[in-house]
């Protein structure tokens, strides 16, 4: 019987499974029917007539020698003569039926085995019987058996259980018969001969079973791996001839070429490389030196040439060498680097362009300053720097979104492209800068004349979104050398010339100049000495009245910051209010504000009101009321009293976080004012959801606004119509003459704020205008506007009946103007004045006290005309 090998490794080891196979106890497959078993049987089928002839040719030579007689000893040698040639018979004819085909594989083995055994004892038995009476004994029949049974054992092969069985079935009638116990152990001996040379031979086929199934295992995973490999896509083989044809190559390589894999075998390998390429990699030397050289290479990048398509591999080889060192071609790998190459080509791109532009970013702009710094012979190279920053670009990123302000930037940067041309490079240094370099000399008028075309063209009109948007731009210029001999001079000197046009009204350009550097540390000053004052108690508030239109009454101080320095004296917050909120000190200063303003507020009466300005910055904190209620908790002052006042720019992040800050500030209980409405960002929108109670209308629409053809009131009378629609109230601010005032009354302004009530004083000066005169309110001051005058010295001649005096202007306005060195001059004097050569007008004086007099021309003067005019009498202007 049979088994599979599957079977047996199930209940013993692999390696006694083997050694079964090899004696052809077990199936040397993995299929649990051993099929190879039929198949062997059926070979010794038909083989087997030689060992029926080979028993024929002997039983009749011992016959022809003598040595045997078929029926010799009575009838049963004739018989066994008989069973023998049927046995054999049944050993030919038995596997060739169909019914013992039919058979399972282990019945089969039963029933040729007993035939084996059978064959070889009829046989052997025979030839004992019919050469018992030779005179030879019984050597002649042995040889005759062991031929035939040698020629059995060749037939039988690998399969030695049936070899086994015949040998044994040819040695029973020995053990049977002969008394000899000299060929009883010559029999016995051979028996143990052909049994230890079976397993002998055995255990070697088993180690060399083993060799090969080992082998073929790892040469099974190893074509798995190799297709798993090349399926994945990971890489790819190839192997050559001496020629250098391609002889295997992966079928994945061909189908990526568009191709099948016998398209490609027989044509030369170099056909797949494009030949004009560069090919970098193992020590720069090329695909084609190594071919030719059949040296190893590794990791070669080359060009497809066989691709529509940039692709690229990275290809590795051996050199084929026979044991005798002939060279029989090349056998290697290859990967793609096309993907990675990309990768690489988009990692170098976004390491040195700017990602949303596609202009050089910081550090390729840096390194292009670095080279045009660096001129012949280590001395200072000619360039111009230019240091841009967009004007009001954060007004459209916060109003229309991010990905408006993202188009804007690609937009601005095309213009800045087609302005600049091929005459430098352009970068963003990110946000809203961008930087130009300009290599060369480039003189300042034509520095300057560039820097206005990116003016103008950034200035013109952008559509987005359906929206016309319109910003501007501020430019700072260095020149190297005269500004700078380093990229890091040349950018710091270029950054205090941005400031410059910054602070010089912004949509300009500036050249540097070494008294920035001075302005710069004067500033840097200025805010380590606010943060000291912040510190140690520096800084200090003054009160200016909130005055009722209508009744006179002060219904309100607001509170105004102000700094007197150690030792500059008193700062403007116009300048130190910009500084904190660069350096973020204007939340600090802010709650202080706060703070001392309720605290100062709660010492006046219950009917006055104290107003606090809050600065974008400030509204932009979560902590905003709670820090307003811990103020008015600390000073126990109701909030009622408390107005905010918040300016428009507010809005700029108008969102959910902006209403939600609104209702929470309603929450507490204070009261709201939009302040200077009308100069920011003004829209009606936000007008009908915020809550204010009170809308303050800026003092540049009130001055002026009572002198005749100016159109503020205008402007004033539609604000103050707006917020009674609304429900506010209004408070008009910087009121100075009686004019004013009475205008600011006929439009319906329910507040007045400005010097005609009274300057900003301190709290003490509060307490005691409120404890001397109460609340009431008087106006003080001038009683009509004039136009703004401007301070000048400048000589000019005054013509009075056919007399020319010499006389100086002291200030002038567009109507008229202060001049000294007349004595006495009576009112109502009608003169000519001379101010500039060919530029003479009327005037009348008003007044005169000594050697002063006011004038008022009959017609507005240019005063821009006078400014340009040649006047070689001016001393000063």
């Amino acid at each position: 019987m049979t088994i599979s090998r599957a079977a047996i490794s199930q209940r013993t080891d692999p390696r006694r499974a083997t050694f079964l196979v090899s004696l052809g106890l077990a199936d040397a497959s993995q299929d649990a029917p051993p099929t190879w078993l039929i198949s062997a049987i059926r070979s010794v089928a038909m083989l087997w007539p030689l060992v029926l002839a080979s028993k024929l040719a002997c039983a009749g030579l011992m016959m022809i020698l003598g040595e045997a007689r078929l029926v010799s000893g009575g009838a049963l040698p004739a018989l066994l003569a008989a069973a023998a040639v049927a046995v054999d018979a049944a050993m030919i004819i038995l596997p060739r039926t169909g019914g013992f085909r039919l058979r399972a594989p282990h019945i089969q083995l039963r029933l040729v085995l007993p035939l084996a055994f059978l064959s070889g004892a009829t046989y052997s038995y025979w030839l004992e019987l019919a050469s018992s009476a030779s005179s030879t004994g019984i050597g002649p029949w042995m040889m005759f058996a062991a031929m035939t049974a040698l020629i059995a054992v060749s037939i039988f092969g690998s399969r030695r259980i049936l070899g086994l069985s015949y040998c044994v079935g040819a040695s029973v009638p020995l053990v049977l018969i002969t008394e000899d116990a000299a060929h009883f152990a010559i029999l016995g001996l051979s028996i143990m001969a052909i049994a230890f040379a079976s397993v002998r031979q055995a255990k070697i086929d088993q180690l060399k079973l083993l060799a090969n199934q080992e082998a073929q295992q790892r040469g099974r995973r190893a074509e798995r791996l190799l297709n798993e490999h090349e399926r994945s896509g990971r890489g790819w083989f190839w192997e050559t001839d001496r020629q250098g044809c391609i002889t295997y190559i992966s079928e994945t390589l061909a189908e990526s070429l568009g191709l099948k894999a016998k398209d490609l075998i027989g044509r030369a390998i170099t056909e797949l490389i494009s030949q004009g390429e560069r090919q970098r990699g193992d020590g720069e030397r090329t695909l084609g030196f190594h071919l030719s050289a059949r040296s190893s290479f590794s990791e070669i990048a080359v060009r497809v040439a066989m691709s529509e398509e940039e692709r690229w591999w990275a290809i590795s080889g051996q050199p084929i060498v026979s044991d005798f060192g002939q060279f029989h071609g090349f056998r290697g790998s290859g990967t793609d680097l096309t993907e990675m190459r990309r990768s690489e080509a988009e990692v170098t791109r976004l390491a040195q362009y700017d990602s949303l532009t596609g202009l050089a970013n910081r550090v390729q702009m840096m390194r292009t300053l670095e080279h045009a710094v660096v001129g012949a012979r280590g001395q200072p190279g000619d360039c111009a720097l230019l240091l841009l920053d967009l004007d009001r670009f954060k007004g459209v990123n916060d109003t229309l979104g991010h990905p408006a302000g993202d188009q804007l930037l690609r937009l601005v940067s095309q213009r800045l492209q087609r302005v600049i041309g091929e005459r430098g490079r352009v970068g963003r240094l990110g946000g809203d800068e961008f930087k130009v370099v300009l290599p060369g000399r480039t003189d300042r008028q034509m520095l300057g004349a560039i820097a206005d075309a990116i003016i103008v063209s950034l200035s013109q009109p952008y559509a987005i979104e359906n929206t016309q948007v319109v910003i501007g731009a501020s430019i700072g210029i260095a020149i190297c050398p005269d500004h700078g001999v380093t990229a890091d001079a040349m950018i710091r000197n270029a950054d205090l010339a941005l400031y410059a046009a910054k602070g010089d009204g912004r949509g300009v350009y500036r050249f540097y100049s070494s008294e920035m550097h001075a302005d710069a540390e004067d500033r840097r000053q200025l805010e380590e000495d606010l943060r000291g004052a912040l510190a140690n108690d520096g800084l200090h508030l003054v009160y200016q009245p909130v005055v009722s239109s209508a009744t006179e009454q002060v219904t309100g101080y607001e509170a105004l910051l102000r700094w007197s320095h150690p030792k500059r004296g008193l700062i403007s917050p116009t300048v130190f209010i910009p500084i904190a909120e660069e350096t973020g000190l204007i939340s600090q200063i802010g709650e202080w504000v706060l703070r001392t303003a309720c605290r100062d507020a709660a010492r006046w009466p219950d009917s006055i009101r104290v107003a606090v300005n809050v600065s974008p910055i400030q509204f932009a904190n979560p902590s905003l009321p709670t820090i307003v209620m811990s103020a008015l908790a600390g000073a126990r002052l109701s909030a009622e009293r408390l107005e905010l006042e918040i300016t428009e720019s507010v809005f700029l992040n108008d969102d959910a976080d902006t209403d939600a800050m609104f209702a929470r500030l309603k929450g507490v209980g204070v009261r709201l004012a939009l302040d200077d409405f009308g100069t920011g960002y003004s829209s009606l929108g936000y007008l009908k959801k915020a809550p204010f109670d009170k809308i303050k209308i800026d003092q540049s629409f009130v001055r002026g606004a009572a002198i005749k053809g100016n159109r503020n009131s205008a402007i004033i009378k539609s604000i103050v119509s707006l917020a009674e629609a609304l429900s506010m109230d209004t408070t008009a601010e910087g009121a100075e003459t009686h004019d004013e005032l009475d205008m600011i009354r006929q439009l319906g302004c329910s507040h007045v704020q400005g010097y005609i009530y009274g300057k900003p004083m301190p709290v003490a000066e509060v307490i005691d205008r409120l404890n001397s005169n109460g609340t009431r309110a008087q106006p003080e001051g001038f009683r009509s506007s004039r136009p703004v005058r401007k301070s000048m010295l400048r000589s000019v001649s005054v013509l009075h009946d056919g007399h020319r005096y010499a006389a100086r202007v002291r200030n002038i306005s567009s109507t008229g103007a202060l001049i000294e060195g007349l004595w006495n001059v009576p009112t109502d004097t009608v003169f000519l004045v001379d101010l500039a050569e060919g530029y003479a007008v009327q005037a009348t004086a008003r007044w005169s006290i000594e050697d002063r007099m006011g004038i008022e021309f009959h017609a507005n003067i240019d005063i821009e005309r006078l400014k340009a005019a040649s006047a070689p009498r001016a001393l000063a202007s």
